[in-house]
């Protein structure tokens, strides 16, 4: 393990430095050291540090006492809903042309019907513990741990809340995701633009921000990334680039927000690449830089709205505080219900549910992508994503870099009958762009064709303009 020195940087921040490491085999977690939880304070925004816990759902705990007797929470009797039993029918991830029956336990449909703990109720917590330290060899034991939200996105607005002031600088990979854009808006933040490619965050990019970063300003506390088929790109960053991105970290002393929805919905043919989740921790000699947004919605329903984020217990704290005083809790009625599924399948039945997943996927961007070679060959271009939903595509329209989506597929091609996302929507600072994103989760292999046969036909109409 290489020598650990702490720095100051710019905004009175400890750092933490050492020599760049490679990842192991396995977890080198019996090695590695949480940082304290006093290094994350200059990390919370001011708002979560004048946020005071809850003067109820602070005491919940005590209530678990064996012998007391609570007059504490304004909780409704149990015995006064209606619902006595919740069965539902899923298929088995081995054989999925089965279809079997699964009932809610009597205990954990009760706490399903009822107020729960801010972070989720036990058994999800649990089960979802043990689903991190499994998937991505971690220990519990390392300063981290699980919170339940409302959905990934609902995690993330309340990560940011929790750690950015207003005017504060970030670093998002370009292009972003669209859905964080109008968070960061909102704070007015300054969103500093890290440049990708298909190999994911160009770490030369982010280097050079960082170097050159002006003398007496606060660098950015976070850098917001998606590493598996990213939205819209639809790359996966590559081990290299996660390492160099871990490294700059350490050294610049940032948090990565981790938006992984689409790690199960890998469908490349290489070797699974270790999150940054698993990486930090392979790396050493400290962990704690890292927090981490999951959701079910690609995997087991988009309506449930039930994701959880995985990271130093000093910010979930600080994010369930938010919680506490905004909608008090994931849904319990959904947790049990997923619970139950989840715990039904074991983590192999799980794993294989994703497999299958991914599997699908697989064969709907095969679908599109041959699509595309009939339709678009030599009106644009693109590279295969290995994850994702998402092709992401460059229009040749004949003028060069002057080349826009905007308008093509806004009027002209929603004109001809198809609809797609212009690329500039993507991009924090609006700017014009060629590029198109494009979704092969839904359509079916006819209805892909036509889409791109109008699409291609609208470009060919444009370039003859």
């Amino acid at each position: 393990m290489s020598k650990e020195t702490a720095i100051a940087s710019a905004d009175g921040a400890p750092v933490f430095t050492g020599a760049q490491a490679q990842p192991s085999e396995t977890s080198t977690s019996h090695s590695v050291q949480p940082l304290p939880e006093e290094f994350y304070t200059p990390f919370l925004s001011d708002v979560a540090k004048a946020r005071k816990p809850s003067p109820i759902r602070g005491l919940f705990p005590l209530e678990k006492k064996p012998g007391v007797l609570s007059l504490l929470a304004g909780k409704p009797s149990g015995s006064m809903f209606p619902f006595t039993s919740v069965t539902f029918g899923t298929r088995d991830p081995t054989n999925p042309d089965r279809e079997y029956k699964l009932d809610v336990a009597p205990d954990l449909l009760g706490q399903g019907l009822q107020y729960g703990g801010t972070d989720g109720i036990p058994p999800a917590v649990e089960w979802l513990t043990m689903l991190q330290e499994t998937e991505h060899k971690r220990n519990r034991n390392e300063g981290w741990r699980v919170s339940v939200t409302a959905g990934s996105q609902d995690a993330i607005y309340k990560a940011v809340t929790s750690m950015v002031n207003p005017g504060d600088s970030i670093f998002v990979e370009k292009p972003v995701y669209a859905g964080v854009i109008p968070m960061f808006q909102s704070l007015h933040c300054e969103m500093i633009e890290i440049e990708t490619d298909s190999h994911g965050i160009l770490s030369s990019s982010l280097r050079q921000a960082l170097e050159n970063w002006p003398a007496g300003k606060p660098k950015p506390k976070i850098l917001y990334t998606v590493p598996y088929g990213c939205n819209p790109t639809g790359m996966t960053a590559t081990l290299e680039r996660r390492l160099e991105v871990l490294e700059l970290a350490r050294q610049h002393n940032f948090m990565i927000f981790e938006d992984d929805p689409y790690y199960y919905l890998y469908f490349g043919t290489a070797p699974r690449i270790p999150s940054y989740f698993t990486l930090e921790a392979q790396t050493g000699p400290d962990v704690g830089r890292v927090l981490r947004f999951d959701s079910f919605s690609k995997i087991l329903s988009a309506g449930v709205r039930l994701g959880f984020a995985t990271g130093p217990a000093a910010l979930l704290k600080a994010m369930d505080s938010h919680t506490a005083s905004a909608n008090l809790q994931a849904s319990s009625f959904v947790q049990a219900v997923i619970v139950t599924l989840l715990s039904d399948w074991g983590y192999e039945g799980f794993k294989k549910h994703t497999e299958n997943v991914s599997a699908f996927y697989r064969e709907k961007r095969d679908v599109f992508e041959n699509a595309m070679r009939r339709h678009l060959d030599g009106l644009a271009e693109w590279e295969t994503p290995q994850a994702g939903m998402f092709f992401w595509f460059k229009l040749l329209l004949g003028q060069g870099e002057n080349d826009d989506s905007q308008e093509l597929v806004r009027t002209k091609a929603y004109e001809n009958g198809v609809l797609a996302l212009p690329g500039t929507v993507f991009l924090p600072n609006g700017a014009r762009t060629a590029y198109v994103r494009a979704s092969f989760s839904l359509l079916e292999e006819h209805d892909v064709d036509e889409a791109l046969r109008r699409l291609g036909e609208t470009i060919r109409k444009e370039r003859g303009a």
